[in-house]
């Protein structure tokens, strides 16, 4: 009679495999929430899922992935996938061929990803969320780009530990704000976190433009609406994070505010995230240097 002999698994072995699974959870986890919080587009999600099944995009099973989706709870969910005739058990990355095609479509329709505009513009403006790092980006264009203007604008917040007046931003009381919005002098304003008022000086603007350079804005949600609305042809450009827990990490990190200010600025990130939508290009700001290359490869000048 044949002996079975039972191979035991190494407690060594047994523990690596836990670590692993407790990450690629941690990692689904974190890839939900930047999908609720439109840090990336769900068609972006489907492509690395059927291009690597076994990423953390390819794991994620169909009914995970539609619930995180924005305005899509449980019901809807059920419905779609029974439209799309894919069963509650398939992970992304394991959809066939029709259904890949199916999921496509339906996101296409749902959640439409605005193509670039054709024609490129020496006014450009850089948006995205708090604590996402527009005005780093915006510095190293200034320090490396000398060829674009880079405008400064003025606040009435207290300037920050290094910040310079006339090199960040012109720090000015209220009764001066009110003062340049009376006489014409800014090109947009706003009210922003609802507490400090930002605006872009007009004239300096205007000054560039007329020796032919090309001009960056690095404005709020609201700004950059103003100067599309002034300036159609302007090119909109949305600075994305990473992800949502790398936003929330710089927010902390950065030790400017105190936690109801952060719980403030993370609520309007929400709403600013939700408006990218509205712009011409987005950029992910992973490397401050390369998402500073690409805002440069979007200047007419660099685009000749």
């Amino acid at each position: 009679m044949s002996e079975v002999v039972r191979r035991e698994v190494p407690e060594v072995d047994r523990a690596a495999a836990a670590r692993r699974a407790v990450e690629r959870r941690r990692a689904r986890a974190s890839l939900k929430r930047d999908l609720a919080m439109r840090v990336v587009s769900p068609q972006d999600v489907v492509a690395r899922a059927f291009e690597d099944p076994d990423s953390t995009a390819g794991t994620l099973r169909v009914p995970d992935f539609l619930t995180a989706l924005p305005a899509i709870g449980a019901g809807k969910r059920d419905r779609v996938m029974t439209e799309l005739q894919i069963s509650p058990v398939k992970r992304l990355g394991g959809l066939g061929v029709r259904q890949r095609r199916a999921l496509q479509d339906w996101l296409d329709a749902r959640f439409p990803v605005p193509r670039p505009r054709a024609n490129r513009s020496r006014l450009l403006v850089l948006a995205g969320p708090t604590a996402v790092g527009k005005g780093t980006v915006a510095a190293h264009i200034r320090d490396h780009h000398p060829e674009i203007h880079l405008s400064v604008s003025a606040t009435t917040r207290a300037p920050r530990p290094g910040e310079q007046d006339g090199v960040h931003y012109y720090f000015v009381d209220d009764a001066e704000f009110d003062r340049m919005i009376a006489e014409g002098e800014l090109l947009e304003h706003a009210t922003v976190h609802n507490r400090f008022r930002y605006g872009t000086p007009r004239a300096p603007i205007e000054r560039a433009l007329a020796e032919g350079k090309t001009v960056l804005l690095e404005i709020d949600l609201q700004g950059a609406r103003q100067v599309r609305a002034a300036d159609p042809s302007a090119t909109l450009v949305f600075l994305l994070p990473p992800s949502w827990d790398e936003l929330v990490h710089r927010l902390i990190g950065r030790g400017t505010e105190d936690e109801a200010e952060r719980t403030r600025r993370l609520r309007t990130a929400k709403v600013e995230l939700a408006a990218q939508g509205e712009f011409d290009h987005r950029v992910v700001n992973e490397d401050v240097a390369s998402a500073a290359r690409e805002v440069v490869e979007l200047t007419s000048d660099s685009a000749r």
